[in-house]
């Protein structure tokens, strides 16, 4: 070791060759992430674990709450744009009405899903 080098300092040892720990603060530390980790645990364990079959049904309602509104959007944008004459296109409008519906209606299910597994 040079003059100018300093050691590291070094956790003192037990007798079975683990590092000791001070009492202190790191200890509390511990035991707060246990005491999470156990809670997890306990609460995974009283509503059980999310199966696939729920994740796929929850895609799909998100996904069919997005496509029925546009959908009809379109249907019904293109039966107007054959009856009126006008210089807009009613189908892009009611497309874009119907993805901002489903998205608003995706989002709720979506919240009421998470609010759910609380």
């Amino acid at each position: 070791m040079n003059d100018g080098e300093q050691r590291a300092p070094v956790a003192p040892r037990r007798e079975d060759g683990g590092a000791m720990r001070d009492r202190g603060a790191p200890r509390e530390d511990l035991l707060d992430v246990v005491e999470r980790r156990q809670e997890r645990k306990l609460r995974s364990r009283r509503h059980g674990r999310p199966n696939i079959a729920r994740g796929l049904g929850s895609s799909g309602i998100v996904g069919w709450s997005i496509a029925v509104p546009t959908l009809l959007g379109i249907a019904l944008g293109i039966w107007l744009d054959g009856r009126t004459e006008s210089e807009f296109s009613w189908t892009l409008i009611l497309l874009a009405s119907g993805l901002l519906i489903g998205g608003i209606t995706a989002w709720y299910w979506i919240g009421r899903e998470l609010e759910h597994e609380r």
